[in-house]
């Protein structure tokens, strides 16, 4: 919160108290935790990691809606606020504020500052507590994590772990900020987009989002950084520690990602010339960022998105499912579990044709165990069952079809950008949907299983 107070002195705002109220609130009750607690055990075991993912964002979720409620200049009822702030928390970046361009500067900084948050509580959730929990294949990655990254169990390790992403995610923020101010931004500006770009979470300080410079040098540096934001964040670590970039270019799930990235990017661009939307340049520049910030569940704009073929915007809605690499900032069910169903798929076709010829599913030369495969199969299913049920929810609530399929792949891949009704901005939801898609945006940050598995009857017994 001092953050936020900080920008809007420097800039002349009197009305700061919503983030002192929210300070007071927040710190009162974490103190009183941390006092009742300090002499306990430090040590979690594995279905108290379960219990501890849902209540960081869950927690969080609160704190990031009480100082856009408390702020009298928004005038945002209690859901509005909820759905920003989890909104901006989970790095989904739909918004349901209007005239974005005219908001206060604390306001628009914090909802980046939200981004940048929850994009770092989102790799140290998949980097080094998923693969302890055996989510969803997250554990395939914990044999080829070296040091601090290797988590045996929660330990103080732990922040070990967090202190190196933490370095690496703030490097690479501040590069990105960089390179915003030199394409030509304004140092605000920059950093505000920075915070939102490193962490995919889309919150722009405009309401046209990157379409508000009308600069192929923004698009391209919104779209290189994006990329590099939806690679593992371990093989950052890999790399700085070996001095190379050969443990990035020899992982399985990146070049996997670059590829199906490129035949995205690729099928865009030449679409946008075909079908008239762009001449070349525009097209390459315009579908280069847009293919690149939807996929990687970015959700920063330009180019007037949501007029594209509508073909075209659903290959994109499409490929936000897919999202970037386990243990980035990205939504979406993520590379390796993609990777890993097409070489599942592989295998029985074979096992078809060769009915007796014993086959190992495999990924970077290491068999997987039937365990994982068991494991993202289950996630695969849950995903799409849950993005189904929130499609139905919307169109029972009267949104049709369209905006129900374009705003459930908005929130529930955290990705941002909703199609239809909700193309302009997310304010058009009625109150019912809003609160469903707080939880979807929850179900798709989380991957579901943490919320089930907290929820269940079984969990609870001892």
């Amino acid at each position: 919160m001092p953050i936020p107070i900080v920008i809007g002195l420097i800039f002349g705002e009197k009305n700061l108290t919503s983030f002192l109220a929210t300070f007071v609130v927040a710190f009162s009750v974490g103190m009183a935790g941390w006092m009742g607690t300090r002499g306990g055990e430090k040590t979690l075991q594995t279905r108290d990691g379960f219990l501890v993912a849902v209540l960081f964002w869950l927690i969080f979720s609160v704190i990031s809606t009480m100082p856009l409620y408390f702020d009298s200049r928004l005038g945002l009822t209690l859901v509005d606020a909820v759905f920003e702030g989890i909104s901006g928390i989970t790095t989904t970046g739909a918004s349901v504020l209007d005239d974005i361009d005219n908001l206060p500067k604390s306001i628009l900084y914090y909802r980046a500052q939200l981004n940048f948050l929850g994009g770092l509580g989102i790799i140290v959730l998949a980097v080094a507590v998923m693969p302890f929990l055996g989510i969803g294949g997250a554990k395939l990655y914990q044999s080829e994590m070296p040091g601090p990254l290797k988590e045996e169990k929660f330990t103080p390790r732990l922040a070990d772990t967090a202190k190196h992403l933490w370095m690496i995610y703030t490097g690479l923020a501040f590069a990105c900020g960089v390179s915003f101010f030199l394409a030509g931004m304004d140092w605000f500006d920059a950093l505000c987009h920075s915070l939102s770009t490193v962490s995919l979470g889309g919150f722009s300080t405009h309401g046209s989002s990157l379409g508000f410079y009308n600069s192929p040098q923004i698009e391209l540096v919104g779209g290189v950084y994006s990329i590099l934001a939806a690679v593992n964040f371990s093989l950052y670590f890999m790399a700085i520690n070996r001095r190379s970039f050969l443990p990035i270019l020899n992982n399985s799930e990146f070049r996997f990602f670059i590829l199906i990235l490129s035949l995205v990017v690729g099928v865009t661009c030449i679409e946008l010339y075909r079908t008239g939307t762009f001449q070349a340049q525009d097209a390459m520049v315009h579908g280069f960022f847009q293919a690149v910030s939807i996929m990687t569940d970015n959700g920063l704009g330009a180019g007037d998105y949501p007029s594209w073929p509508a073909h075209v915007v659903l290959l994109l809605l499409g490929a936000s499912f897919f999202g970037g690499c386990v243990g980035s900032t990205c939504g979406g069910i993520k590379a390796m579990r993609f990777l890993l169903l097409y070489r599942q798929g592989s295998r029985e076709i074979k096992q078809l044709i060769h009915p007796s010829a014993i086959l190992a599913t495999k990924v970077g030369g290491h068999s997987v165990s039937d365990r994982v495969i068991r494991s993202v199969w289950g996630l695969f299913f849950l995903y799409i069952f849950f993005a189904c049920v929130f499609v139905w929810g919307l169109v029972a609530l009267g949104h049709d079809l369209v905006t129900a399929f374009g705003t459930v792949a908005a929130c529930m891949n955290n990705m941002g950008v909703g199609y239809g009704e909700t193309a302009a901005g997310f304010g058009t939801l009625k109150d019912p949907a809003k609160w469903l898609m707080c939880v979807a945006m929850l179900f798709g940050r989380l991957e579901i299983f943490p919320i089930l598995i907290v929820f269940s009857r079984t969990f609870w017994r001892f």
